[in-house]
């Protein structure tokens, strides 16, 4: 019965890392226009997160957890725009380094590794119920 309850909390932390990864896409997504306020300034930058395996000595099992949300540091691309309030002298400003297809195929990935998690999840109350009935 200890390895059905440690199934429990590993898929659920798996789910606690994926929803956490689903609002960082949802931020980048949110700001991927979000361009800077004053001329010659940094826009937004896209973040990612980092997850790390974590002993739970109560349960004995490995869990995964968000370690940290970073900003992604790829460059940023120029449009010109003499006109922008975030162009330089040249007429160009920096655009956001988040591309949307990027976020989406993540946010998708992210998706089908929670909904994984829940079926495990429900594959293992399923079991306790069938052991349950059977112990009647």
């Amino acid at each position: 019965m200890d390895q059905l309850k440690s199934s429990f909390y590993i898929a659920g932390s798996g789910m606690r890392a994926q929803g956490t990864r689903l609002r960082v896409i949802s931020e980048n997504i949110a700001n991927k226009d979000s361009t800077a306020e004053t001329a010659g300034g940094d826009p937004y930058r896209r973040k990612v997160v980092t997850f790390k395996n974590v002993l739970d000595r109560e349960i004995g099992a490995e869990l995964v957890r968000p370690t940290k949300i970073s900003e992604d540091l790829s460059s940023f691309t120029l449009q010109y725009d003499p006109g922008h309030p975030a162009a330089d002298e040249t007429g160009y400003y920096k655009r956001p380094n988040v591309k949307g297809l990027v976020e989406m195929m993540d946010m998708r990935e992210a998706q089908r590794s929670y909904e994984a998690n829940l079926n495990v999840i429900q594959s293992t109350k399923s079991m306790v119920d069938r052991t349950i009935d059977l112990l009647k």
